[in-house]
């Protein structure tokens, strides 16, 4: 067989794409690791700041104007 035999091409193209997919897969199963953790973060700031605003009696994030105003 010839490497331009149909079928060889069809199986080199198909051996490929699993390839690509199983990166991708692993792509993406990455950045939702990162996510949970980048969300954990936030979650963990948020408290802080709602902790540190409730002691100091000051006024929580949402109901500052922005700095430029």
């Amino acid at each position: 067989m010839s490497t331009s035999d149909p079928l060889t091409l069809v199986q080199e193209r198909l051996t490929h794409t699993s390839r690509l997919a199983e990166d991708l897969s692993d792509i993406v199963a990455t950045q939702a690791k990162r996510i949970d953790l980048l969300e954990k973060r936030v979650a963990a700031l948020m408290d802080m700041a709602r902790d540190q605003a409730q002691g100091d009696g000051a006024v929580s994030f949402g109901d500052q104007p922005p700095p430029h105003w």
